[in-house]
């Protein structure tokens, strides 16, 4: 026996050729993402919007040379995402069975597991609106790179919702889930938060809707609520079975951050104009971010609220400022 090495005639699709500038083997990420947005054949314009090809790049303010300059640093396509999110669900179905096998959410104090289910449960609505919030960008953007993302993240963010669910069913009952729309309906502490979700709708700029959802909003409400409240305060009074209840979210953050701030950079190296336009957004709804968020964090915070808040928010300013945009 012997071993016959065969040559391919060719390493890769002649479009990733011409992007990597040579026939060598290419990442199934780079195949499965670079060109991948249809360009031509269209039939008619959309009769919902005749000023718009139906992928249009001039749907948002932000002008790019190449809209593949966008890369995802977590390399995620179809495959690869749902490799990474199956290993953190099996994580998350653990934790879940830890708590529950060993009665442990009997054990919280009743100061916290009320804490929890008043500040927890609401957010699956803020959860359910970024996953409308992704679809729309990833269903309006313009070139894979930028776009193919957002139906993760949306994604996601469906499952976000899902795991608070869980964790109201686990500390409460159906009646704990009912009181907690009629609080995000009703309750004085969630109506900015609820009219910034319900306002984001409406944004027709799909770069825009990035900024004020993935950038803006959960750059300050998953800090604030899962890294803060949750993992130091509420730990320290007991919850840390909540903390353990809640990791997916933790770590999900850390993780998108790194595509969101890439992203965020690449946008607004691409051009003075770039810059100026992604300041004023980020600015605009940081500070609705900031103020939708401060009543919610007294719910857990009380006379600590102003100040734990501005600290997150400095923090927010000094990542925008890493990714190249001063606030």
């Amino acid at each position: 026996m012997r071993t016959v090495t065969i040559k391919p005639l060719r390493q890769t699709f002649d479009n990733i050729v011409r992007r990597i500038g040579a026939d060598k083997p290419a990442s199934r990420y780079q195949e499965g993402t670079l060109d991948m947005q249809q360009t031509a054949n269209f039939h008619y314009r959309p009769t919902w919007d005749p000023e718009h090809d139906i992928y249009d790049a001039s749907r948002t303010a932000i002008k790019m040379a190449d809209w593949y300059a966008f890369k995802d640093p977590r390399q995620f396509y179809y495959g690869a995402y749902t490799l990474a999110r199956a290993k953190q669900q099996d994580t998350a179905e653990a934790n879940f069975d830890f708590v529950e096998n060993r009665g442990l959410a009997a054990t919280l104090p009743e100061s916290v597991r009320k804490t929890v289910l008043e500040l927890l449960l609401p957010l699956r609505h803020v959860a359910w609106g970024s996953n409308m919030n992704n679809a729309s960008v990833c269903a309006y953007s313009y070139g894979t790179g930028f776009s193919q993302p957002h139906i993760y993240q949306a994604m996601d963010q469906l499952g976000i919702a899902q795991y608070l669910t869980r964790v109201g069913l686990l500390l409460g009952d159906v009646e704990a889930l009912d009181e907690a729309k009629r609080a995000w309906m009703d309750d004085d502490a969630w109506q900015g938060l609820r009219r910034y979700v319900e306002d984001s709708f409406v944004i027709k700029d799909p770069v825009e809707l990035f900024v004020a959802q993935n950038v803006a909003l959960d750059g300050l409400l998953y800090p604030l609520v899962y890294e803060t409240i949750i993992d130091d305060v509420l730990s320290s009074q007991g919850g840390t079975p909540v903390a353990m209840l809640t990791q997916f979210m933790t770590d999900w953050f850390t993780e998108t951050r790194k595509w969101v701030d890439a992203t965020v950079k690449i946008a607004a190296a691409e051009s003075p104009e770039n810059k100026e336009v992604m300041a004023r957004w980020l600015s605009q709804w940081r500070d609705r971010a900031a103020a939708a968020l401060l009543p919610v964090a007294r719910i857990a915070l009380g006379d600590r609220s102003d100040e734990v808040l501005g600290e997150v928010v400095q923090q927010f300013n000094a990542r925008m400022a890493k990714a190249g945009v001063a606030l």
